[in-house]
């Protein structure tokens, strides 16, 4: 029997897609291809089929892909570029060999309109990858993870009294991973949506003072925002003890919204989940009430 094939099942995107995936369809209907078998006991449990598939071993994800209805292949982990895309093009070519008739890609929301470049870069290479191989795709254009801001950490804020960056009065569009889970199950468990290009993003976008307005809100201290520049805002995060690497890749986000290019709003979420994704918000008022 054809399944429908869920990479990275083990991963916090993977583990919401499965949950929703299983309010739609048969656990029978699945498979999860997975690096580490022994994780994956959960799902066993629950009955899907675990198979074994490492981004290393395309032979390994040649076998993983058999029989497969469609194949969500979640993006993987961060790792150097080059070797991300090696691995997307090694994970497309076996889906190529298996007969996979339908793939479902992790990508990056506005991949293609000035884009964080060293993400969205690796995902329009594999985007064209998958054109070239001629295997029918979906793309789903994923924006950034709520999470990434909505965490322990924002205590720090609410302390201080102060959110210090470089972003300026600039924008950013983040959702749950939770939204973005549903969305993929919803598109893996209906029929059609092949060659479709989905920006998976909220329809509103925040800035930091906005940020800062929702911390007061919610704590009932006030918060404020401070705009300096990339060169002190790295200096604060290292001397706060954030890894360079981390404040770098921060930094260079927060750059990204100065310029106005990470606020780009979209339906696409909306329609396919069939509700208002949750709001910065919501997600933090969540947070606090824990």
């Amino acid at each position: 029997m054809s399944k429908i094939i869920v990479t990275a099942a083990t991963g916090e995107l993977g583990k919401l897609v499965v949950k929703h995936l299983l309010a739609r369809v048969p656990a029978s209907e699945i498979a999860v291809s997975v690096r580490n078998t022994e994780k994956a006991a959960e799902f066993a449990e629950l009955g899907i089929e675990v198979r074994y598939g490492d981004w290393d071993d395309p032979a390994s994800l040649e076998q993983a892909f058999a029989d497969a209805s469609k194949l969500l292949l979640i993006s993987s982990p961060q790792d150097e570029s080059i070797s991300r895309v090696r691995k997307h093009v090694s994970a497309i070519e076996a889906a190529h060999k298996a007969g996979v008739p339908h793939i479902v890609y992790t990508s990056f929301a506005f991949a293609d309109v000035d884009a964080f470049a060293p993400l969205a870069n690796v995902h329009l290479a594999t985007e064209f990858t998958l054109k070239a191989s001629g295997i029918p795709t979906t793309i789903l254009r994923n924006t950034w993870y709520q999470e990434l801001y909505v965490n322990p950490s924002l205590q720090g804020y609410i302390d201080t009294g102060s959110i210090i960056n470089s972003a300026g009065t600039g924008k950013i569009n983040t959702v749950t991973r939770d939204d973005l889970a549903l969305a993929t199950a919803t598109v893996l468990a209906e029929e059609g949506h092949q060659g479709q290009v989905y920006e998976l993003a909220s329809s509103e976008s925040w800035s930091f003072e906005q940020l800062a307005d929702i911390l007061s809100h919610v704590s009932g201290k006030k918060v404020t925002h401070q705009s300096v520049s990339d060169a002190d805002s790295f200096q604060g995060m290292v001397q706060a003890g954030l890894p360079e690497g981390l404040s770098q890749f921060l930094v260079a986000i927060d750059r990204k919204m100065a310029a106005g290019t990470e606020g780009h709003t979209s339906p696409d979420l909306e329609k396919l989940i069939g509700k208002k994704p949750t709001s910065i918000h919501e997600s933090i008022a969540l947070l606090f009430s824990k």
